[in-house]
């Protein structure tokens, strides 16, 4: 059923009712109307008989001729008009007028005037006491009319409030239909449009006009908001499957070669049980070693996929100075010989996702380690962290620098591609592809630089800071996140060694 057509359906049933409860109150106002008018009319009638009352009981009571008191009664009931008039004594009952039946109980005292019911029809009577102080007489007169103008007016008023009520209900229900049906035009509209949209089929979206109909208008943008959210959903579905398909290639690509590896290892020490015992320990070593890359690889593709399918609502204040701590405090336990020195200047908080700052921290750590001692002398890294700008546009920014040979300036912009491994290093060659990744995802810079002051590299992270304790911002994420299928080059020039992840929007 339509929409117009419940309306008209619900206001036809409606108004009637309306219609009724509003002559329900009328019939009621009409009635107390009626009634004061009519007892205000006996008390005039009262007041205007007491005198010629007290004279016909003053006749009576001291026994003057009948015609004495014919003519008394006379003026009695020519005073009352139209009003019955019964007037009781010591001597008997005088009445006139319109009277009810003799068997129909009067009250004996009514000064205010009541209704009486009998014989089918309806009186209202005003009793008053009549003295006479001379004679000390006393009696009662009762002033009677018939309620038969009361009845007739409020049936009129009634059959034309059911009239009403009755002509109300296809008219009223004709116009509600009418006014409904241009109301919901632009629904019906809103309708037609949004029919035909498939998102499976067809990129075509909603083009919605505002009507300034706030119901129309924000059912438009409440369907707009669910198509993008499908086409996003869509979207990263299809980022989700090109990322599991990237890993199984990453993974198949990279892992070919140690796999062969342990296998020749494996077979030379199946097949010469005879060995010698330093080219089987040259052999396992081998093997350990190989398998620890395979295990670096496959957790640095892992964390590499979850950074590209991360969603916004991970993201929340982070205070980067206790990452840090917690990172440094790990590789201190793990590498008990190396020298990691933290220097926290201010503690800004950034709105990141903790899990991908950590990764950042703890890669650059252990890339320092690696890649930043001389000869044999211990491993040194100094980590600072800062706060740098203005209010509304500040920055937390991160110093990791090592004391190693450093990066020739024609190198630093490919250290963050996939699988750029150092002709001696250890790794799986992922480490600062994952920091490139994460530094992107949080909309902030990290640039590749000589360490002041002497040998070395030093790599600085600039993120987005929180400006106040109670800050809060809305995490946005790269529109492109595809580090598991392409090499980070694409996300910065070569030479600068500067990758401004939050520039590019990339």
């Amino acid at each position: 059923m339509k929409l117009s057509t419940r309306i008209a359906l619900s206001v036809a049933a409606v108004v009637p009712l309306m219609v009724m409860a509003s002559g329900a109150l009328l019939l009621r106002l009409v009635t107390g109307d009626l009634r004061a008018q009519q007892d205000a009319r006996l008390h005039d009638r009262a007041a205007a008989v007491a005198e010629d009352a007290r004279r016909l009981l003053r006749v009576t009571a001291t026994g003057r001729p009948p015609a004495v008191e014919q003519a008394r009664q006379r003026s009695l009931f020519a005073s009352g008009l139209d009003i019955g008039i019964r007037l009781t004594g010591p001597e008997g009952t005088a009445s006139g007028g319109p009277q009810p039946d003799p068997a129909v109980r009067l009250p004996a005292r009514a000064p205010v005037p009541v209704t009486v019911r009998g014989a089918g029809e309806s009186w209202r009577v005003l009793s008053d006491p009549v003295k006479v102080p001379r004679q000390h007489v006393r009696g009662t007169l009762w002033l009677l009319a018939p309620d038969t103008a009361s009845r007739t007016q409020l049936s009129l008023v009634r059959r034309r409030v059911i009239a009403t009520a009755l002509l109300a209900a296809p008219v009223s229900g004709l116009l509600a239909w009418a006014v409904a049906a241009r109301a919901a035009r632009p629904l019906r509209l809103l309708q037609r449009r949004t029919s035909g949209l498939d998102p499976r089929a067809t990129a075509t979206r909603l083009e919605h006009t505002p009507t300034r109909i706030a119901e129309v208008d924000d059912l438009a943008a409440t369907l707009r908001t669910v198509l993008a959210r499908y086409d996003e959903q869509a979207a990263r579905t299809a980022e989700a499957l090109e990322t599991a398909r990237s890993f199984s290639a990453a993974a198949s690509h990279e892992l070919r070669t140690p796999l062969m590896s342990m296998q020749t290892n494996l077979e030379v020490l199946a097949e010469h049980p005879d060995l010698g015992q330093r080219d089987r320990e040259e052999a396992v070593r081998d093997l350990r070693r190989e398998h620890a890359r395979l295990l670096g690889l496959l957790v640095m593709l892992r964390e590499l996929g979850r950074g590209d399918l991360v969603e916004a609502d991970a993201f929340g204040p982070v205070e980067v100075a206790d990452v840090i701590d917690t990172s440094a405090e790990d590789l201190r336990r793990r590498h008990p010989g190396a020298r990691i020195g933290v220097r926290t200047e201010q503690s800004p908080r950034v709105h990141g996702w903790e899990p991908g700052l950590r990764t950042v921290v703890d890669n650059l750590l252990g890339n320092a380690l690696v890649h930043g001692r001389t000869g044999e002398q211990p491993a040194r890294v100094e980590v600072v962290l800062r706060a740098s700008g203005r209010p509304g546009a500040a920055e937390a920014v991160l110093t990791v620098d090592d004391h190693g040979p450093g990066i020739p300036a024609q190198l630093r912009g490919s250290v963050f591609e996939r699988f750029r491994r150092g002709p001696d290093s250890p790794g799986s060659g992922l480490g600062l592809t994952l920091v490139a990744q994460q530094v992107a995802l949080h909309r902030g810079r990290i640039r590749v630089l000589e360490r002041p002051g002497g040998s070395g590299t030093r790599i600085e992270v600039r993120l987005p800071a929180l400006s106040g304790p109670g800050a809060a911002t809305t995490a946005t994420l790269p529109l492109r996140r595809d580090w598991m299928a392409a090499a980070a080059r694409s996300y910065a020039g070569p030479q600068s060694g500067s990758h401004d992840f939050h520039k590019d929007g990339s």
